[in-house]
């Protein structure tokens, strides 16, 4: 009699855990597609061209200017490419970096408008628009956190969220992905009775740290940690951004979320493009190549990546000296980077000299 019981006993347990299990799965199910119905976002794909309309087709040969001194002067400071063809009443400008095509647009919808297009006055409406669009993208960042209703976020993080809008990952925009992710595991969580505001802040600044870390170089969760630590974030969100890269164990019910989240949203179909990702990283790669040598103040990768225009610092980079430049980079990135075809390498070194009548 105790040996049957103990078999029955086996028998109930298993058919009790077969139940439990599932019960859980069409929970979950239930829980994921519940959230995923409620938010049905707007699929955002970012290209690596930006159309600016022309009042009238004249205006081309003023964006050129004499011998092509205002096209030169504008590529120069927004490190973009100008294409001008034969389509009508349309320019287009072309960059792998959002941010850059967007500095651009501004400059020229503006000096359309105006009317002055010269090497001055671009180079006055390009600084105008730089330092007015670090305000728009803080503004940017403090929307996304009322919105999200995250009132207690340090202020000094709303720049880096504001310019994720301006980063992609594999085409999709890392701000809306972020925003997305927020908005799932926030729901989720409120589903299991969990902390959904936590939850909506840990997806938020899950992927922060690819707002800068193309700049400073290094990997975007170890970046990303380092924000959140100066501006005193939960340990949640750092446990966060170093769990959805699977760099460490979850450790609290929401990250759980967070990751589950995070892959939900880039599965989505066309949420993502493998190939473009992969020529933006080649780009990026090319640039950082060129700004490791000493001198150098700026690179811009440009022409789908078969021209890299370089420019240095000339106290520190004599003419000779920007020769010799050109050849190293060359052969530094003949080295370093597999392409088809051949990296035009131009090397600018522009001196000023200031002086006031008075």
């Amino acid at each position: 009699m105790e040996e049957e019981a103990k078999v029955e006993a086996v028998k109930l347990i298993r058919r009790i855990e077969e139940e439990a299990r599932e019960k859980a799965e069409r929970e979950a199910k239930r829980i994921i597609t519940t959230a995923v119905q409620r938010l049905s976002p707007q699929i955002a794909i970012n290209y690596t061209t930006t159309s600016v309309e022309l009042p009238s087709n004249e205006f081309k040969g003023r964006i050129i200017g004499r011998e092509g001194r205002n096209i030169r002067t504008f590529e120069l400071l927004t490190g973009v490419d100008l294409i001008i063809d034969d389509t009508p009443d349309v320019v287009t400008i072309s960059s792998f970096d959002p941010l850059r095509r967007e500095i651009a647009r501004e400059a020229l919808e503006r000096l359309i408008q105006d009317g002055r297009i010269h090497p001055a006055r671009i180079e006055e409406v390009v600084d105008e628009v730089k330092r007015e669009m670090d305000e728009k993208i803080r503004k940017m960042g403090e929307e996304t956190v009322y919105e999200l209703g995250l009132h207690d976020i340090n202020p000094g993080l709303y720049y880096y969220i504001g310019k994720l809008y301006f980063r992609t990952s594999y085409s999709q925009n890392v701000l809306l992905h972020s925003k997305e992710v927020a908005y799932l595991a926030g729901m989720m969580a409120e589903e299991l009775g969990l902390d959904a505001k936590l939850a909506r802040r840990a997806g938020l600044l899950h992927d922060i740290g690819k707002a800068i870390s193309h700049e400073l170089g290094g990997s975007h969760t170890d970046i990303g940690v380092e924000l959140c630590k100066k501006y005193g974030e939960p340990d949640a969100v750092i446990n966060a951004i170093r769990a959805h890269h699977e760099e460490e164990p979850v450790r609290y019910p929401e990250v759980a979320l967070v990751c589950a989240a995070d892959a939900l949203s880039a599965a989505r179909p066309g949420a993502r493009r493998e190939t473009l990702e992969v020529y933006l990283r080649r780009l990026e790669k090319l640039e950082e190549i060129v700004k490791s040598f000493k001198g150098v103040a700026n690179a811009y990768a440009v022409q789908a990546g078969r021209e890299v225009r370089v420019i240095v610092d000339p106290e520190e980079i004599s003419d000779e000296e920007a020769y010799m430049l050109s050849k190293e980079i060359a052969k530094k990135i003949e080295e370093e980077v597999d392409y088809p075809g051949q990296i035009k390498v131009v090397v600018i070194r522009e001196l000023r000299h200031v002086e006031y009548a008075k």
